[in-house]
């Protein structure tokens, strides 16, 4: 055997080092005052419910739900999983970098302005967004593999890598939306004469066909909660705003990645990969047009972060001081940055700083209106207390064949499923894809009943006719908590219409969907 080459060494050493870190930045970030993201609870309570489609996400996520089930199901082990994908998307970025010739200058480069970056907030969520940021960048790699060597191999783990993004969320249809004319208006349109082209879109065809045949036979509900994002979120969106916020989710990394833009545009050894830069700005267009949310478009930058990595090291080269004064201010910004972008401060810390927090937008929440808390960590609070109080109400019913347990929206649903001292509880709602899940195979005779932050009938008098007794078992109090004030009423011996009405109310609800 021959000796080890030490450059080799070196840079495996660094790459193990760095990927390390990014996933242990994920927990060491996170105060612990914080419980799980509502979004999560409605992603988790999907292991319990395998199927082809659902009416918030595609089917991959629910997957790795189950299998974090079979794990144990523990905070640790839900939250190792984006850490996971962020750290397989920091490697495809040191793959990018490969590819392009970089070394080992450059290879560090990318990685430590990938941790500084808004991507180390989005991988500590069990949310659809890492997989979706990771799916793009291995999609921007295997093209430029692809373009490179003519390798029938990466066209098909580009087909393949599209169709996993497609079953992870639908958002992977914007960036098709601009490599299309990116590719067709430069040279390397003659990927359209390759016939092993066609035989990879019918392979990824294959793959997502089990969710296209689900949206079909349901009518398409991912149209339905589309116009209903439009109509609650993205019309709170501003365009002007969606552009700034590109920029500020890599400020401490802004040179890396102007540098990125720049080279794209303007150095003469990339130009071959100019289809990378107006698949860029071809999709942030359309971005804007439809008014989407500013972290849709964090997929296009670990590929524009690694090309800035590559042109700054040929241009820093043996230029210590520069490369230096580089790396302090990508880690220094980003230390003096780290309570805005991740969830270190507690909610008192954030009220004791909330002019900075203001300035930067932080504060403002879908519906257009500033909060006390950012919105993600206003729902990441409150749920253990409403699970709780669950449990008392629970506790008090003697025939739980015949409760119903019915919560105002998903994340008190999958919040009180994922809490609850008690298995199989079963909470639903009308909200998301607990409408889908409602077991009404016996009479409803005991309900518990969670309601809004902001009751309006707080005496449950809607309620009363149907009902021979309600009692309060409480409200959740927890300050700042996006849910506080919901309270959970126990209704008991219900009079025989209730059953039917309720059927009536979720018939009609999956017909709005």
């Amino acid at each position: 055997m021959g000796e080890p080459n030490p450059k080799r060494l070196a840079e495996y050493t660094c790459l193990v080092f760095f990927l390390i870190l990014k996933v242990l930045l994920s927990f060491v970030f996170v105060n612990s005052v914080y419980e799980l993201h509502r979004d999560e609870f409605l992603h988790l309570d999907q292991a319990n419910h395998l199927a082809a489609g659902f009416t918030s996400v595609p089917p991959l996520t629910s997957l790795f739900s189950w299998l974090i089930k079979a794990l144990g199901n523990c905070v640790f082990m839900i939250k190792l999983f984006p850490a996971l994908m962020g750290a397989l998307t920091l490697l495809y970025c040191w793959k990018t970098v490969g590819f392009l010739k970089g070394n080992l200058l450059a290879k560090c480069l990318v990685a430590v302005a990938f941790l500084c970056s808004a991507l180390l907030r989005l991988n500590t969520l069990y949310q659809p967004n890492s997989f979706d940021v990771l799916a793009w960048t291995a999609i921007f790699y295997y093209l430029l593999k692809y373009f490179d060597k003519n390798e029938a191999r990466y066209l098909y783990a580009f087909a393949i890598t599209v169709a996993l993004g497609f079953l992870n969320k639908y958002n992977v249809l914007f960036l098709i939306i601009g490599l299309l004319p990116a590719i067709i208006i430069t040279s390397n349109r003659k990927i359209f004469i390759d016939k092993h082209l066609y035989p990879a879109i019918l392979l990824a065809l294959l793959i997502i066909s089990p969710n296209v045949i689900w949206q079909i036979t349901h009518h398409f509900p991912v149209l339905t909660h589309m116009k209903l994002l439009q109509s609650t979120q993205l019309v709170h969106v501003n365009r002007i705003d969606f552009f700034i916020t590109q920029f500020l989710f890599f400020i401490s990394s802004i040179f890396v990645l102007l540098a990125g833009i720049g080279s794209l545009v303007f150095y003469k050894d990339f130009r071959k990969h100019s289809w990378i830069i107006l698949t860029y700005f071809i999709t942030l267009i359309v971005f804007s047009y439809f008014k989407a949310k500013d972290y849709y478009a964090l997929g296009l930058y670990p590929v524009l972060l690694a090309f800035g990595a590559v042109y700054l090291s040929r241009v820093l080269a043996k230029k210590y001081i520069l490369t230096g004064l580089l790396f302090a201010f990508n880690i220094c910004s980003f230390i003096y940055l780290l309570p805005l972008l991740m969830p270190v401060y507690s909610p008192a810390q954030i009220i004791a700083h909330h002019k900075r927090f203001e300035r930067v937008g932080a504060l403002r929440w879908e519906d257009g209106e500033n909060h006390a808390l950012p919105q993600d960590y206003a729902d990441m609070q409150g749920w253990k207390e409403l699970a709780a109080l669950v449990d008392v109400a629970y506790g008090k019913v003697k025939d739980k064949s015949t409760l119903l347990i019915r919560a105002d929206n998903y994340g008190q649903a999958g919040a009180i499923n994922y809490y609850s001292k008690y298995k199989n509880i079963n909470a639903v709602s009308y909200n998301a894809d607990y409408l889908y899940w409602f077991k009404m195979d016996k009479p409803v005779k005991t309900f518990i009943m969670i309601t809004g932050a902001n009751d309006e009938d707080p005496d449950r008098k809607r309620e009363q006719p149907y009902f021979e007794q309600i009692t309060k078992i409480g409200e959740i109090k927890t300050p700042y908590a996006r849910e506080r004030g919901a309270g959970v009423f126990l209704l008991e011996r219900a009079k025989p219409e209730v059953t039917p009405i309720i059927k009536a109310e979720i018939e009609e609800e999956k017909n709005d969907y």
